[in-house]
């Protein structure tokens, strides 16, 4: 399967393979990325009211056409803060199969300290390997003072932000603590990410049981909408599945490209999501 799929890309002109690469690595970026969903306000949130906790890994599969291009991973863990601050460290990566590699090596990698009350950033790190791309890009959010600094390229530079602001991987703990499950509720957010504050909305548009390497399982389906472009050849809305229970997983990640999808599916990290059987 990976030899044809492998070979699909030289046989399609509108998409060569270091483009499918970009694109995937794009989708992972849901997973870690500034196209997420929150809230334009922090309120204090109680550790009952997380559906995440220290500990918690979750792995991906990113592919197109069949063909897994990228594995992406995130983790929680715990770390020291102020005596009066509980604060975890969000780690992010997205590394390219060993047959893309040779073609297209990607090894990202995202570290975000979060204020576990309010649950926005106040670090972040981003180490971005694509091809022959190598850049390292670090944010300090003022949240208080409505200001981040961000040093890229050699540069530091302070902007505004608005209140809560989050980045590209802050978003989506929030979002899954916060965002409602009824059909036809909507959020609206700021991401800062790449010098701009990015408005993203996302709507809830159904629940629906879909089924993959976790088995079966009731998921809140989702839309992401950027009004912006530039993401996915100008096609930049993304669909994302979470699971309807406590722990709020998202499961499946899905955006339309020129050719086919884009689809980031979890694959390790399913303990604890209901089935089908246990639900009904």
């Amino acid at each position: 399967m990976l030899t044809s799929a492998l070979a699909r890309p030289f046989l399609v002109p509108s998409l060569s393979v270091t483009k499918m690469c970009r694109y995937a690595v794009l989708v992972a970026g849901v997973v870690l990325s500034p196209y997420c969903i929150g809230s334009t306000e922090a309120e204090p949130l109680g550790e009952a009211k997380r559906p995440f906790q220290a500990g918690e890994r979750l792995m991906y599969e990113v592919s197109w056409l069949n063909f897994t291009a990228v594995v992406a991973v995130m983790e929680v863990a715990r770390m020291d803060g102020r005596k009066d601050q509980a604060v975890a460290r969000l780690v992010g990566t997205a590394q390219s199969t060993p047959v893309l590699t040779k073609f297209f090596p990607v090894d990202n990698r995202v570290e975000s300290e979060l204020d576990l009350d309010t649950l926005t950033p106040e670090h972040m790190m981003f180490r971005r390997r694509e091809g022959k791309k190598k850049e390292d890009i670090e944010y300090v959010f003022h949240q208080k003072e409505g200001m981040v600094t961000a040093v890229r390229g050699g540069t530091t530079e302070s902007l505004p932000i608005p209140a809560g602001t989050h980045d590209i991987i802050s978003c989506l703990y929030y979002t899954r603590t916060v965002l409602p499950t009824s059909p036809g509720a909507s959020l609206k957010m700021n991401v800062y990410h790449d010098k701009k504050n990015r408005p993203v909305e996302v709507r809830v548009e159904a629940i629906e049981m879909i089924e993959g390497a976790w088995g079966k399982s009731e998921t809140v389906r989702v839309l992401v909408i950027m009004p912006f472009h530039g993401l996915f050849m100008n096609q930049g809305n993304i669909r994302v599945w979470i699971t309807n229970d406590e722990r709020r997983i998202p499961v499946r990640m899905k955006a339309k490209v020129v050719l086919g999808s884009i689809v980031a599916d979890l694959v390790d990290g399913m303990v604890g999501i209901g089935s089908a059987e246990q639900r009904y």
